[in-house]
């Protein structure tokens, strides 16, 4: 339970080098060896924190990521304070490895502000998280089956061994040994592994970034299952944030994919409260391109 969290001690943590100048050190690589999207937006909107004041807090932001991030180097982040009004605030951030800007973000903050306008969708009624096994779990639960082909047995031993620092609890995990098309949904529980605590909201928006581009695009494929993979990044990248939370805290991530075509997908998610409350909504596109053979069974 005390253990601070890493997102927040390493991935998360930019060294200040000028007033609105920031470079991070710290990488979560996954298996596919490039920059994780999630990763470059959490630490760019921790860069746009640092350039407004304690009371306003971030209410939306949107991105581009226009080149493949180098897991070799640090990455720079020169933020430009766009406008700063009497209720909200912009800030640019510039993400820069090798000369070149690889990610582009805006982000806008507001003062705390009231209003009788308010409503919201309702909460998917799942099961708690205290029910399902973690994404660790189930993939053990895989490996014990000795039918698994060898190809398969190291792929899932390969992403055993990534160390994501979140902890995340599928609704319905699909059947990785079948191919049969899906409905283009998902349901995680999220939240990030270790302690932040009461913190500014600012912090856990910035690990809910973080958070919220893991297995993200992966939705638009669940129509597609039958076939492999090329290549798959990361476009654009939005955000709006509606109600406090704590990231360190079980939150109910429900995503979908609207459409896909052209070698692009759509994807759209909530980040729900246990106590029903919409706290964030999100939205991405994707490169995705496949092998136009379908895959043969996993089996």
């Amino acid at each position: 339970g005390d253990l601070r969290s890493v997102l927040i001690t390493s991935v998360l943590n930019l060294e200040r080098l000028e007033v609105d100048l920031f470079r991070s050190r710290h990488h979560w690589v996954p298996a596919r060896q490039r920059l994780f999207g999630g990763q470059i937006v959490g630490q760019a909107l921790v860069a746009a924190a640092h350039a407004v004041s304690r009371d306003e807090q971030v209410h939306s932001l949107h991105c581009y990521f226009v080149r493949t991030g180098d897991p070799k180097v640090p990455v720079l982040y020169e933020v430009e304070r766009t406008r700063t009004g009497k209720s909200f605030s912009v800030r640019s951030v510039k993400a820069i490895q090798h000369g070149k800007p690889i990610f582009t973000c805006q982000a806008s903050f507001q003062l705390s502000q009231g209003s009788p306008v308010q409503h919201q969708f309702t909460m998917p009624a799942v099961p708690p998280p205290d029910e399902l096994l973690t994404q660790e779990e189930l993939i053990q639960k895989f490996l014990q089956n000795p039918n698994l082909a060898e190809r398969y047995r190291k792929h899932l031993t390969k992403i055993q061994a990534e160390d994501v620092p979140i902890d995340i609890k599928p609704v319905n995990p699909p059947n990785i040994f079948s191919s049969e098309p899906q409905e283009p949904k998902q349901l995680f529980w999220v939240r990030a592994r270790g302690y932040i605590g009461e913190t500014d909201m600012k912090v856990h928006c910035c690990v809910a970034a973080y958070i919220s581009d893991y297995a993200f695009l992966g939705t638009a494929l669940l129509p597609h299952r039958q076939y492999h993979i090329k290549f798959m990044a990361s476009l654009d990248h939005s955000m709006w944030f509606h109600a406090p939370f704590r990231a360190d805290h079980w939150m109910l991530y429900e995503c979908e994919s609207p459409w896909a075509g052209g070698c692009r997908g759509l994807v759209q998610g909530r980040l729900w409260r246990r106590d029903g409350v919409l706290a964030v909504t999100c939205a991405q596109e994707g490169v995705i391109r496949v092998e136009q053979t379908p895959n043969q069974s996993k089996l």
